[in-house]
């Protein structure tokens, strides 16, 4: 304390002075619109530069991060890649997987994907349903429908599209369940219960199914998701004794709190099978 007041005795004068001098400068701000519109300007400037450099200390350090991310992600998709007999690529953004079918026929399939990217400007974690807003819309080819993923795994669905964003109902929705597989090929839904963003559920499965802590889960082709796309892995088994069948809870693929940067894919052949299918329907 003593040495506080000694500070201030001996700082006095140049404290006195720049107290005045604040008090000079907020009085001109507020009854001169010319010289208060100079200050406010400048200091608009000031924070202005003084956010940009915060913000460019923030994206240094996470570069490492971002880094991390992409060469698993390319780890992946070499993986991926090592699966298939070719891949015909024609443009950088278009992928068309060739699957060679073993049959009668010799028939070869294809499934068309475009896959476009785009970054993730707003997203929920909390709500019951939760939506991913993304700087893409109709304007980049974006449609309503469409499937979205990041690089690690599967992010949601395109609900609205407006010219340049899209919103983007995400796997953290009550409203949306998302096919899905064991490794064996045992089917069915993956589905959140609103409660925490870490935790998805696969329920009903049978128990003479082989799934063990660990193992992945993927979409199939009957998803809106291309097939085998990372949904999550298994965490926690439970045996619900009402009616004998287990509880998968899962880890999701994706960090919902973390998302920054995401694909919409296309399915070009989606069309003609909806088209197909609704045709069917309506004959019955």
């Amino acid at each position: 304390m003593r040495n506080f007041i000694l500070f201030i005795r001996r700082f006095f004068n140049l404290i006195l002075f720049l107290g005045l001098e604040i008090v000079c400068i907020v009085l001109i701000a507020r009854t001169n619109n010319m010289q208060g519109n100079d200050i406010m300007s400048s200091a608009n400037t000031v924070v202005g530069l003084m956010y940009q450099k915060q913000n460019d200390v923030v994206y240094y350090f996470g570069l490492r991060r971002m880094n991390d991310s992409l060469i698993n992600e390319n780890a992946f998709l070499r993986q991926r890649l090592a699966k298939y007999n070719m891949y015909d690529t024609l443009k950088d953004s278009a992928v068309h997987q060739i699957v060679q079918q073993k049959d009668s026929t010799h028939v070869i399939k294809y499934a068309d994907y475009l896959y476009r990217t785009a970054k993730v400007v707003n997203n929920s974690v909390s709500a019951a349903n939760n939506y991913v807003t993304i700087n893409r819309g109709s304007a980049d080819g974006i449609g309503k429908g469409m499937a979205v993923i990041s690089g690690t795994g599967v992010v949601g669905k395109v609900e609205h599209v407006s010219a340049h964003f899209a919103s983007v109902l995400s796997v953290l929705s009550v409203k949306q369940k998302v096919s899905a597989k064991i490794k064996d090929g045992t089917t069915g839904y993956v589905e959140w219960e609103g409660n925490r963003p870490d935790v998805l559920l696969m329920k009903d499965i049978p128990q003479q199914v082989k799934v063990k802590k660990g193992d992945s889960i993927y979409t199939t082709s009957y998803s809106f998701f291309p097939q085998d796309v990372l949904i999550g892995t298994v965490y926690e088994i439970a045996l619900i004794k009402k009616n004998s069948l287990l509880l998968l809870r899962l880890r999701p693929s994706t960090n919902f709190r973390n998302l920054q940067y995401v694909y919409v894919v296309e399915n070009k052949m989606l069309g003609e099978r909806q088209q197909l299918e609704d045709s069917v329907k309506a004959k019955k």
